[in-house]
């Protein structure tokens, strides 16, 4: 059997990695593979449409049952995808960091990674600056970092920054998705941006208002629409990951320098 690919996927708040997590782990599925999806932002929507609703997350669980046995903090969603969310305080309560750092060790205890999962997906809230997202890194959880930005200043902004906590960790950079929000020359300033860094994207998700009505209706774009051109790029990125071998030598760029790039770009 081939080694379980760990991944953490890093993002701007908002900028659609929860999306991509769980149509490439959608994918994942379709193809026969085992995946877990662990969702790490407090908001605790990755998952939701894999499930098909909001779950239960770990924290709360765990108020109500000390203890929780671990059928009541992992769930079966879409394709068989394990699907648990680590959730969050309450807003202006607490760390939502620690959060994480909670849920991750009730799931090593409960032996969640025991299984042969072909797949695990960390979905990291990344535009915080906050010990406890770091964990699937720090903590030996994942392998590889993908960071899902558009072509937008502030996604790449955050992108950037995440790269230095990358490279700090010692970690590996494996491509940047590039998730477009219809902004002019979106993915020259990606590709442009990935380069600079001494990374490269490793696939392309166009704006689709198909993947927008999915999720309305609590479904991936790979369940609702498979026959989809949207489903097919979602594919095409979870096989470019699946075989992706790249490791980065991580240049990430300070403010002044991500400025004067930046600049580059505005017509």
């Amino acid at each position: 059997m081939s080694k379980t690919k760990r991944i953490a996927i890093y993002g701007k708040g908002g900028i659609g990695k929860s999306t991509t997590v769980a149509n490439i782990a959608a994918s994942f599925a379709n193809d026969g593979k085992n995946v877990i999806v662990i969702g790490c932002d407090p908001k605790a929507d990755t998952t939701r449409t894999l499930y098909g609703k909001r779950l239960p997350t770990i924290l709360n669980t765990i108020k109500e049952k000390r203890n929780p046995e671990l059928d009541e903090i992992l769930f079966s969603g879409y394709a068989g995808v394990l699907c648990t969310e680590s959730g969050g305080p309450e807003p202006g309560v607490g760390c939502a960091g620690r959060g994480v750092i909670v849920a991750m060790k009730l799931l090593d205890k409960l032996g969640a990674f025991e299984n042969n999962f072909d797949v695990i997906i960390y979905d990291v809230l990344g535009d915080v600056v906050c010990g406890g997202f770091a964990v699937p890194l720090k903590e030996d959880y994942a392998d590889e970092v993908y960071i899902v930005s558009s072509g937008e200043y502030m996604s790449l902004y955050a992108a950037n920054n995440i790269s230095k906590g990358i490279k700090k960790l010692k970690g590996n950079l494996s491509g940047i998705i590039c998730n477009c929000k219809g902004t002019e020359n979106e993915e020259k300033i990606v590709d442009s941006f990935a380069e600079r860094i001494g990374s490269k994207v490793i696939g392309t998700i166009k704006r689709s208002q198909l993947i927008q009505s999915s999720e309305l209706e609590a479904k991936t774009v790979v369940e609702k629409f498979p026959d989809s051109i949207e489903t097919q790029d979602y594919e095409k990125l979870a096989n470019s990951i699946w075989n992706n071998q790249f490791t980065s030598s991580l240049n990430p760029m300070d403010d002044e320098e991500f400025e004067n790039f930046f600049k580059k770009f505005i017509v």
